[in-house]
C-alpha cells in the first residue's frame, strides 16, 4: 500500500510525558506504570494511589523507595485500617439487633 502525500506529512504522536495523573490513573497500561516505577522515582508515590497497580508493582515501588513513598504507603495502610474498622463496627451493630 502506497503512502499518500498527506500521510507523509503527518507527524508522529509525541511520546507520553509521565505525570502524576498518568501514574495514578487506573486506565494507565501496566507497562507504563512499570516504566515509571523503574525510571522516575519522584512519581512512584503516585503509583501507590493507583487502584490498578498490582501487588508485584507495589512491592517493587516499596523496595526501590523514593520521595514520599513510605508516607504514601502509610496513608494507604491507614485507609485500609479505617475501612476495616468501619465495616467491623457496622457488622457488630447489625449482629446486636
Amino acid at each position: 500500500m502506497k503512502n499518500t502525500y498527506k500521510e507523509k506529512l503527518t507527524p508522529p504522536k509525541p511520546p507520553i510525558m509521565p505525570t502524576e495523573d498518568i501514574a495514578s490513573s487506573p486506565e494507565t497500561k501496566p507497562e507504563i506504570l512499570w516504566y515509571i516505577a523503574q525510571n522516575i522515582p519522584h512519581l512512584r508515590k503516585w503509583i501507590i494511589a493507583n487502584t490498578s497497580a498490582d501487588a508485584r508493582l507495589l512491592e517493587y515501588v516499596s523496595q526501590k523507595g523514593g520521595p514520599d513513598v513510605k508516607h504514601s504507603f502509610n496513608i494507604l495502610f491507614e485507609s485500609y485500617n479505617y475501612m476495616h474498622e468501619k465495616l467491623q463496627n457496622k457488622y457488630t451493630k447489625n449482629s446486636q439487633i
